[in-house]
């Protein structure tokens, strides 16, 4: 018997790469999968195509599983709430939601245009929104529903060339562990992970020297998608009903448990601060404690490339 045995689950992005492990590997542990991909490039750029989500649907449905396609768009409000329907409808029912739907738009932040913003805004935080509002009663009403979003190192650490994606990285983690404080007495868990894997969105950063190549080789043979789509697929059973309000990371066989922003260090001045002892005193008395711009390796990582999209 499998961990999600009687169970429905909706995987955005489940057309290619963590997504399509993760409705792959839902299905073998038991669960209906409804299958949704726009099935369009990678910059989010044309219209789609249905050929994607189908694709692995009928892969399921091919294995003995029980899978059904849906290639509408997660930054469409009504169309998210048609998924809930289109599960409810196939299947009787929703009690997971796995959300790796995204695009890239990389410039830096200098060049960025405002359609170049709002096209990744749209995709992941609007996106997120959208799976999350289109769902929430409906978890809180049957008091069981789980949600795993999908963060980044880019949001957490920072990347050069990614602010839109960076940005709407971070807001996902702030969506997800609010909806995990605010869904706690209804038994609706919600936790982000931040995947470092091998991926069309991995393969599309521009090789600039051999270096970057050999890390490349790496990263294909060694972090694959379908890790971070197992863990994916473990948090949301009912097993993990005990873990929400985590931002986890997965890179190869490493999974990672990320901290989360809490006080370093506190200056006080009961006569009140200045500006010139804010310089004098505060700022000195912190600065041991200010974080550099390097993102730093991951954890149990011996390189660390540049740009690691998930």
């Amino acid at each position: 018997m499998g961990a999600l045995e009687r169970k429905v689950v909706l995987v955005t992005g489940g057309g290619n790469g963590i997504g399509r492990d993760c409705a792959l590997i839902a299905a073998q542990e038991g669960a209906k999968v409804v299958v949704n991909d726009l099935g369009g490039g990678l910059k989010g750029e044309d219209e789609g195509s249905a050929g994607p989500a189908e694709a692995v649907a009928a892969e399921i449905r091919a294995a003995g599983g029980q899978a059904v396609s849906n290639s509408d768009s997660v930054t469409d409000l009504d169309a998210v709430y048609g998924m809930v329907e289109q599960a409810k409808k196939e299947f009787g029912g929703l009690h997971a939601v796995i959300n790796p739907a995204g695009i890239l738009r990389d410039v830096m932040f200098h060049k960025m245009t405002e359609a170049e913003w709002d096209a990744v805004i749209a995709v992941h935080m609007r996106g997120s929104f959208n799976v999350a509002r289109a769902t929430i009663e409906l978890f809180r009403e049957q008091n069981d529903g789980a949600y795993m979003f999908f963060t980044s190192t880019s949001g957490l650490f920072g990347n050069i060339g990614q602010a839109n994606y960076g940005a709407a990285k971070m807001g996902i983690a702030g969506l997800s562990r609010i909806i995990a404080m605010e869904g706690a007495r209804n038994n609706v868990r919600s936790n982000c992970l931040a995947p470092v894997a091998w991926t069309r969105m991995t393969q599309s950063v521009p090789i600039k020297d051999e270096a970057a190549a050999a890390r490349r080789a790496v990263m294909a043979e060694k972090i694959r998608a379908d890790q971070p789509a197992r863990f994916s697929v473990a948090m949301v059973t009912p097993a993990a009903a005990h873990v929400s309000g985590q931002i986890f990371g997965s890179s190869g066989e490493n999974i990672i448990l990320y901290s989360q922003p809490r006080p370093v260090e506190t200056v006080t001045k009961e006569e009140g601060w200045t500006v010139q002892s804010i310089l004098e005193e505060a700022v000195p008395k912190m600065a041991p404690k200010f974080f550099d711009l390097n993102r730093g390796p991951l954890p149990g990582s011996q390189n660390n490339p540049q740009k690691q999209p998930a």
